[in-house]
């Protein structure tokens, strides 16, 4: 079985599909083929196979021929991302080509259909209900932020506060004026 994970690069979303080996007719073929959507229902559309990574999560490596796993000497990604300018590390990457060691494949949208993704995936209901929830979330942020204002607003002119901060300031006043008398 492929867990198929497309990438929209128009809309910056990805969107996954689990497939049969031979449903999906991709055994064998190698990353940079494009392919028709039509094995996932996807009518329209093109794919182009970006790579992938095998049961135990070695990903696939676009320049290592075959199906077999190789241990090669890399200097960046994918399977390494070196810490260091010029480092260099032997890692164990998968080849090129799709088999049924693969689990998972990632594509990218080359030529789109005539309907979006997200509702080829049943992912635009989720989206608006997803919209819905925040628009409510951020309305009642703006509720409970309004009520603390107002209860700020109704502390600062209570009638006590004013009498308090009064004589407070007549001390204040009245020591200020004894003060300068005696200088």
């Amino acid at each position: 079985m492929f867990k198929i994970v497309v990438a929209d690069p128009k809309t910056r979303r990805t969107y996954q599909k689990e497939v049969g080996y031979n449903e999906s007719g991709l055994l064998g073929r190698k990353i940079g083929e494009k392919v028709k959507g039509d094995f996932l229902g996807l009518h329209g559309y093109e794919f182009e196979v970006t790579g992938g990574s095998d049961k135990q999560g070695f990903p696939m490596r676009p320049g290592v021929l075959g199906i077999g796993r190789k241990n090669v000497l890399l200097t960046g990604g994918p399977g390494f991302h070196p810490t260091e300018k010029g480092e260099r590390r032997r890692k164990l990457v998968r080849g090129n080509t799709l088999s049924e060691e693969i689990v998972q494949v990632n594509m990218k949208v080359v030529t789109h259909g005539k309907d979006s993704l997200a509702k080829l995936f049943g992912k635009e209901e989720a989206k608006h209900e997803e919209e819905k929830k925040e628009e409510a979330k951020k309305h009642e942020e703006k509720k409970e932020e309004h009520k603390a204002e107002h209860k700020e607003q109704k502390e600062e002119h209570k009638p006590e506060h004013k009498e308090e901060h009064k004589t407070e300031h007549k001390a204040e006043h009245a020591e200020a004026k004894h003060e300068h008398k005696k200088e």
